[in-house]
């Protein structure tokens, strides 16, 4: 579990085939925050998918995680090159600060950015997706966009599967969303409490 607030932006060492699995992959990042209390088999967030531990090195501050064939399916991950820039966030501790909202760092689907604009020192993102994913996402709601929870600002009509998040000066300055432009692909998970309620799973209990 995470809470979708980004810890450190991270960087995209190198992506190799698995030499036990040629249809999946392991990343190698660079990063210092996330290695702090580290072990093998933690869970990281990278882009909001959460990954797990296979190698570290503190000393270079570099870590390895696995990337199975339905999660390459699901993400951006594929996307990623080296020199890519990427945020990183630790799985939650009983201690932890719930500063964002629940995300489970199971990507729903993605997005594409399809407008940016300026107002001030903030930025307004407009992002397409799919119907599946778009019933999902309410306004005021959350959504975590490559792991960084957001408040969405406004939902479009069904027919466009659109919404849109802005973002103030301080989250521009610690995620990678500012870097990207119109046409990126982001990942998306919608938030586990909405989720239940449109599912109509949620239950008054007495």
């Amino acid at each position: 579990m995470f809470t979708g607030i980004v810890e450190e932006i991270g960087e995209i060492k190198h992506i190799r085939l698995s030499q036990t699995n040629d249809s999946s992959f392991s990343i190698k990042i660079r990063g210092s925050t996330v290695l702090q209390g580290i072990n093998l088999g933690d869970s990281i967030a990278v882009n909001g998918t959460c990954l797990t531990v296979t190698q570290y090195n503190t000393k270079s501050s570099e870590f390895t995680v696995g990337v199975s064939p339905e999660t390459l399916r699901l993400t951006t991950l594929t996307d990623m090159k080296p020199g890519s820039v990427i945020n990183l966030e630790r799985a939650v501790t009983p201690s932890t600060r719930m500063g964002g909202h629940f995300v489970q760092g199971h990507v729903d689907g993605t997005g594409e950015i399809v407008d940016v604009e300026k107002e001030g020192n903030s930025m307004w993102f407009k992002i397409k997706t799919t119907p599946e994913v778009c019933k999902y996402i309410v306004a005021k709601g959350f959504v975590a966009i490559d792991g960084t929870s957001l408040t969405v600002a406004k939902v479009f009509n069904a027919t466009e599967c659109c919404f849109s998040i802005m973002m103030v000066e301080y989250t521009q300055q610690n995620v990678v969303m500012p870097l990207k432009k119109v046409g990126d692909k982001v990942n998306l998970e919608v938030d586990i409490l909405g989720n239940l309620t449109v599912s109509g799973v949620w239950l008054e209990v007495d």
